[in-house]
């Protein structure tokens, strides 16, 4: 594994110490209190530090919201990592519909949900890849709060990899793609038809004007979109798609389908190449990841991550928010220990899953036929 890190110029993960506080309001009831006195208190345990106010430079915030009318932490930095915290008296139908506008609106990283009907209380975490799972409060205490920490601490902690490098060098006879983007769109259209494509969430529907400019600043987005597909180009740069587009209808180079060239790990940013003469996309925020694979594994032609399931696949542990280089690292692993890293499959903890393959035909010929199309939450 050492001599694999070195190769790609890796290194292996940490868990950096976090500043931490929590903001926003009052908690709603003893029982909320109670939960995040006790998350802080472990949070000092393992070493964290708190401290009174969000301005002083935490890279942590629990923020407390009103579910029916939830306020943002309008954060300073894309670094800064928020927890939601909310509380509704009775358990909704589905927690996942109920709790995700939350996330959204209060401008969070994650959610933890919390049912509480007087006379107990069930913690659930939603996060921004629609997924929604439970944590056991009839735990003894003090392994009730080691779950809730290590739900949340290596989360917090994981670092982003989304800003972008925009180099105008794309050569002139690729501005109009060539046949391996011609396969990726193809593709897209493909992963369409089996229905694995999620639409982008609405996330500008949800959010004041304000808000949501405030979040494109912060992280570019265009949208929420679920799903990404790669396919190499040469031994150093992969064609991919871009981030919030509509991957069933992929046609412009360097806004919908883009050139990554390589990793800036001073910057913490994908370097891309692009057209001159187009006002360009970011690309996935999966590319850390594609990146990752490509260069440690030359066999590798393609890659294509959905959220769906397949039965019996390895899965990474900790569901590391998209983007991270930490998620990235965890896939990368598992698809160097598969018996044939050029036709892996590796399953992303509440999440989905990362497929690769000597080719895009090579992907859809193996998965055909064994997809689940609920991930399970755990």
């Amino acid at each position: 594994m050492a001599e694999a890190a070195a190769l790609a110029g890796l290194q292996p993960l940490g868990s950096p110490t976090l500043a931490f506080t929590i903001a926003g309001l009052p908690p709603a009831s003893p029982q909320m209190a109670r939960i995040l006195q006790g998350l802080k208190r472990k949070l000092e345990q393992k070493g964290h530090e708190f401290r009174e106010s969000p301005d002083d430079g935490v890279g942590f915030v629990m923020h407390v919201v009103d579910a029916n009318k939830p306020k943002s932490f309008r954060r300073r930095s894309q670094a800064v990592f928020v927890l939601g915290v909310t509380e509704v008296p009775q358990r909704p139908r589905d927690v996942l519909s109920a709790g995700y506008p939350i996330l959204i609106r209060s401008l969070s990283n994650l959610l933890l949900y919390l049912v509480n009907d007087g006379e107990k209380v069930e913690p659930y975490f939603v996060t921004l890849e629609q997924g929604a799972y439970s944590v056991d409060a009839t735990l003894p205490e003090e392994q009730f709060f080691e779950e809730l920490y290590a739900r949340v601490a290596p989360l917090a902690s994981s670092r982003l990899v989304i800003n972008n490098i925009f180099v105008p060098d794309l050569p002139k006879e690729l501005w109009e793609g060539d046949e391996l983007t011609r396969q990726l769109a193809e593709a897209g259209k493909k992963l369409d038809a089996l229905n694995l494509l999620p639409a982008p969430f609405p996330i500008q529907e949800l959010l004041p004007p304000d808000d949501w400019r405030h979040v494109q600043r912060l992280y570019s987005l265009g949208g929420l979109s679920y799903g990404n597909l790669s396919v190499r180009r040469d031994e150093k740069t992969f064609w991919m798609s871009g981030s919030g587009i509509n991957k069933a209808d992929m046609k412009v180079i360097g806004r919908d389908i883009l050139l990554v060239k390589d990793y800036d790990p001073e910057q913490g940013a994908m370097i891309l190449s692009v057209p001159p003469h187009i006002k360009p996309n970011r690309v996935s925020v999966d590319a850390i990841e594609h990146w990752m694979i490509y260069r440690e594994h030359p066999s590798v032609g393609a890659i294509i991550h959905i959220h769906a399931w397949m039965e019996g696949i390895p899965s990474t542990q900790i569901n590391y928010p998209c983007g991270t280089y930490e998620l990235a690292y965890s896939v990368a692993e598992l698809v160097r220990r598969a018996p044939d890293p050029s036709r892996a499959v590796v399953g992303l903890r509440n999440h989905g899953m990362t497929i690769t393959g000597r080719s895009l035909d090579d992907i859809f010929e193996r998965i055909e036929g064994r997809i689940i199309p609920q991930v399970p939450m755990m």
